[in-house]
């Protein structure tokens, strides 16, 4: 009778949706150089399927959309009615995505393929009740390929997909498929692996050493910084820059891993994926990048990278530099508006120490934006900055972000 009454009342505090049915869905991606295409399917297997999904198609990188049950094909979405218990769907996707300065963020050759999985997958909006995915991706290569993405491998080429808090689970972040070299380790306890096509100058070994001097303050930063961590390069026509991914990114075979400014594009995107967060509105994207270059050059300093001279004359160069931007409340934030931005950080850093007493800093800023990720906007940035303050702070008020006469 005892364990009958904890029974019910267990599953009485379970919150809604806990017991919700669960259904498998598997994407099977077969990547196919001769076409630059990749043939993606989606199957679900279960009593209870998501009633409609919404795709995207607005990018002109899907076509082909087929499926034995109900689709309907409008100008830019293709709105799919599984019915169960077993429903699939499948289409073609373009991997070569050429951007308009003749770079590519997303290439195929006869050798490799490095694009994120997010594109792979259509964008979709799901509509289902009370039912909640059991995902994995399977992936098909040509003879002598291999694979490297931020997800544990379960079988030969087949990963497991998670993602908190989603019922309909798409993968997400960096991968990187063909004749591939990559170096793995363990940091901070995180799997840590960088990967790049073979025959290609890339230091895989250097990065994960710059990775364990640095990874570790990154890591303290942001104590949920994720578990598998996957670090893709190549060289031209890439995009000459770094791009963060989810659990991952990808930064072109040229970047030094500290540039002569002794900023860090590396820990720039590294803050990027331990954050999570993106611009709110059309003001806030300097907050995003601020502090991204803020703690690039702040984890060196931290990790003995760089000494306290060095970090203190190139917190210098970038305020200098932030002279350029007349406001830091700009749709996106780049160049001088990012230094700005970084100065601003570092002033904030400051008074939240001084008025707290040594007690906070800036870290308890970030973090509190890592724990809700997604968007952030500048009332909650400057919430979180007074709460470790204990008060109201004179760096993020609305004359020292945008003084168009400095």
């Amino acid at each position: 009778m005892l364990l009958r009454s904890l029974i019910t009342l267990f599953f009485l505090l379970l919150p809604l949706g806990a017991i919700a049915d669960t259904y498998k869905l598997l994407y099977t991606a077969q990547i196919d150089p001769d076409s630059g295409m990749a043939r993606v399917e989606i199957a679900l297997d279960g009593k209870s399927l998501p009633q409609k999904l919404s795709m995207n198609l607005s990018s002109g990188r899907y076509s082909d959309v087929e499926s034995d049950q109900p689709l309907e094909l409008k100008k830019d979405r293709a709105i799919w009615r599984p019915e169960g218990p077993k429903a699939r769907l499948s289409y073609k996707f373009t991997i070569n995505n050429q951007k308009n300065s003749g770079s590519y963020d997303s290439r195929i050759t006869r050798d490799w393929a490095l694009l994120r999985s997010d594109k792979l997958i259509a964008p979709m909006s799901v509509t289902s009740k009370g039912v909640r995915s059991k995902a994995e991706l399977q992936l098909e290569l040509p003879e002598g390929w291999s694979a490297a993405l931020p997800y544990p491998e379960i079988g030969k080429l087949r990963y497991r997909l998670t993602d908190p808090g989603r019922r309909f689970v798409r993968p997400k972040g960096w991968m990187i498929v063909g004749k591939i070299g990559s170096r793995q380790d363990i940091i901070a306890g995180i799997d840590t692996k960088v990967a790049a096509p073979l025959g290609q100058d890339i230091h895989r070994q250097d990065t994960l050493a710059f990775l364990n001097w640095n990874l570790p303050e990154i890591e303290k930063v942001f104590p949920k910084f994720p578990k598998h961590l996957l670090i893709v390069s190549a060289g031209d026509p890439m995009w000459r820059g770094g791009l963060s991914g989810t659990r991952s990114l990808f930064m072109h075979a040229d970047r030094p891993l500290i540039s002569g400014n002794r900023t860090s594009s590396m820990i720039h995107e590294l803050v990027h994926v331990g954050t999570g967060i993106r611009s709110g509105d059309k003001q806030s994207d300097w907050i995003v990048e601020g502090l991204a270059e803020f703690y690039s050059v702040e984890i060196l300093r931290r990790s003995g990278g760089i000494s306290q001279r060095r970090y203190d004359e190139t917190m210098d160069k970038l305020a200098e530099w932030g002279r350029e931007a007349p406001s830091l409340l700009v749709r996106r934030s780049s160049g001088p508006v990012t230094a700005r931005a970084a100065g601003v950080m570092r002033e904030l850093d400051s008074e939240i120490r001084k008025a707290s007493g040594g007690k906070a800093s800036i870290d308890d800023v970030a973090r509190g934006l890592a724990e809700k990720r997604g968007e952030v906007t500048l009332e909650r940035f400057r919430q979180l900055a007074e709460e470790a303050a204990g008060g109201p702070v004179q760096a993020l008020t609305i004359e020292n972000l945008d003084d168009i006469d400095r």
